[in-house]
């Protein structure tokens, strides 16, 4: 049988629409309500629905007498504070194109995204603005002074047309400038059932980052498009999350998997409204969620997806382990330009209409969105199971070559994390002398971790060409700022001296 899955269409977006508006029409609704709440050193400040938009909209009014228009790009390099969504909407609103960066990043860094896009404007904290930028520069102060001018009308129109630019973590070479269409947040509702069970009672903590899509998307704007509540900690110390987690009730709580394991790690009391939580940004490992599930009777719903497309595998409440295909996806693994066979393992694929698939990629001015045959083939690798079931085997650069056979590191790590006292894993491929490759586990547990139970475990459950040849005790394994792991660094940790 084919490895396809159409759940295709979603219901189609309105074509007159505006992302801020969208976002936002529950300030119409339930104006009193509380949209967000945001901890800032340690205090909890909140902004009512009304607030929420009465700032969006006046800034609007401001940035348009300052100079904005339709279409420009506009660099955001601001901090966990409310003035990173109140500016991203601002400039939805205006028909703006906004560009979220890391405030971690270098000038250098900062310069080299730059080059790729030619934004307009800049609006950044104080003390990150950028040296040498020609364009105009507007600081978050400007920007507060603006909330209560005159609210703009959000400007209507094509749900096709650019809305926003997000860019690659750069963790297979350099970042590439993906850019998005109003209609991506639209598109985003495949996850209310097909991921979150979200719902408007809902309290939506994440313990993200603002420019962190996944903080931007699951964070803010969807608990808001459906008139939820959200909740940004601005904190990753365990102690401090399960203390929020508690005060403000959060019915949710959504993280990277390195965030769980954390918390798993210290004390705490249940928090009373908590009803699952979410993960995405990295694999999940399986004895993360079932420690979970043991300590906090919730369970842990993972999701998979990309910058180009967000989240469209997940699993649910009601069946947290397993990846399935969103309702309105269309989802296929292919072998080459062929649809692979189920059980094989293959190159995960979009549709080419998916309404939540980027407008493409900005190069050298141009928009370039690489379809093959109308699937957008992404870099990862997976199976489906004869049940529709998905599973992640890894990026395509990560699929080892043992004895002539495919292997998905993956499928090892798997195997190893229910070691007991094992918290991660990492398995690639290490350079033992000239030309010659085995496959090595780098294994991050508990003192003292018993490698060779690890050794038998691999031995009892995996095919002897599966096996690691190197197992490997380190501190850590290498991650990025969203805490996805860097597969590529891992064989820099191997010591050919243990």
């Amino acid at each position: 049988m084919d490895a396809l899955i159409d759940l295709s269409p979603a219901p189609p977006c309105p074509q007159n629409f505006n992302l801020a508006a969208y976002v936002l029409a529950a300030a119409n609704n339930t104006p009193g309500k509380v949209a967000l709440t945001v901890y800032e050193a340690g205090v909890a400040r909140k902004y009512s629905y009304a607030q929420l938009a009465r700032a969006v909209f006046g800034v609007a009014t401001g940035l348009r007498r300052a100079g904005i228009a339709a279409g420009d790009r506009v660099l955001l390099r601001i901090g966990n504070t409310v003035d990173f969504p109140v500016c991203f909407l601002a400039l939805a609103a205006l028909d703006a194109v906004a560009m979220p960066c890391s405030i971690a990043l270098t000038d250098r860094e900062v310069q080299v995204l730059l080059g790729k896009t030619q934004p307009k404007a800049m609006i950044c904290d104080p003390s990150h603005g950028l040296a040498g930028f020609d364009g105009l520069t507007l600081q978050t102060p400007q920007l507060q002074a603006f909330q209560n001018l005159p609210p703009a009308r959000p400007i209507l129109g094509d749900p096709n047309r650019p809305g926003y630019i997000i860019f690659t973590s750069g963790t297979s070479g350099q970042p590439r400038a993906v850019l998005h269409a109003h209609r991506a947040v639209w598109a985003r509702r495949m996850m209310w059932t097909g991921w979150y069970e979200l719902t408007p009672q809902d309290v939506m903590m994440h313990a993200g980052a603002f420019n962190w899509t996944y903080t931007l998307g699951t964070g803010l704007m969807d608990p808001w498009a459906i008139g939820a509540s959200a909740v940004i900690p601005n904190t990753q110390e365990p102690a401090e999350l399960w203390q929020i987690m508690q005060a403000e009730e959060a019915s949710i709580f959504a993280a990277a998997p390195g965030i769980y394991r954390r918390l798993l790690q210290q004390s705490f009391v249940q928090p009373p409204r908590l009803r699952h939580g979410l993960s995405a940004g990295d694999v999940l490992p399986r004895s993360v969620r079932q420690s979970w599930q043991d300590r906090t009777q919730t369970p842990i719903c993972e999701a998979f997806g990309m910058t180009e497309c967000s989240t469209f595998l997940s699993a649910t409440p009601s069946a947290p382990e397993h990846l399935a295909v969103q309702p309105g996806r269309k989802i296929a693994i292919f072998d080459g330009d062929a649809l692979a066979e189920r059980g094989q393992i293959g190159t995960i694929a979009v549709d080419g209409r998916d309404p939540g698939l980027m407008l493409g990629y900005i190069e050298d001015a141009a928009i370039n969105l690489p379809l093959k045959n109308g699937w957008y083939h992404t870099a990862d690798q997976g199976q489906m199971n004869a049940d529709g079931r998905i599973g992640f085997a890894g990026r395509s650069g990560d699929i080892l070559n043992a004895g002539g056979y495919r292997v998905a590191p993956r499928e090892i790590e798997q195997v190893l994390e229910a070691c007991p006292g094992v918290q991660e894993v990492g398995v690639t491929e290490v350079e033992v002398r000239p030309d010659v490759f085995v496959i090595a586990a780098f294994v991050v547990g508990e003192d003292p971790c018993d490698l060779a139970q690890i050794d038998a475990l691999a031995a009892r459950d995996l095919a002897r060409y599966k096996q690691p040849r190197i197992v490997q005790k380190v501190p850590a394994l290498p991650r990025n700022p969203n805490g996805k792991l860097i597969r590529a660094a891992l064989p820099q940790l191997w010591n050919s001296e243990l």
